[in-house]
């Protein structure tokens, strides 16, 4: 059985520089799923917590996602966030062996 990977994760800045964040985070998101052979990425600002950014990605397998970390659209949004000002950032890959809809 083939093993796909869920990423969960943030990126939280300050709520004032979120207008700043979204251009570049659109590029991101539109570059990945168009280049990088992804299930899902899906990225947003949490409603009832501004500034805290949240993924949540699904990967065919572990070789997409590290090829994705790697895409030449990757390095461009690292540093606008960080020029931006990531005051938080946590990420964690989850191996996915079965999935069923509820």
């Amino acid at each position: 059985m083939s093993t796909a990977v869920a990423v969960l994760g943030i990126l939280r800045f300050s709520p004032e520089k979120i207008t700043g964040v979204l251009p570049h985070l659109k590029v991101l998101v539109e570059a990945t799923r168009k280049n990088d052979g992804c299930i899902a990425y899906d990225v947003a600002e949490d409603p009832f917590d501004p500034g805290l950014i949240r993924f949540s990605e699904l990967w065919p397998d572990q070789e997409s996602l590290d090829r994705h970390l790697q895409a030449p659209h990757i390095e461009p949004w690292r540093v606008a966030a960080q020029k931006i000002g990531i005051l938080e950032k946590s990420f964690t890959a989850y191996d996915i062996t079965e999935s069923r809809k509820i």
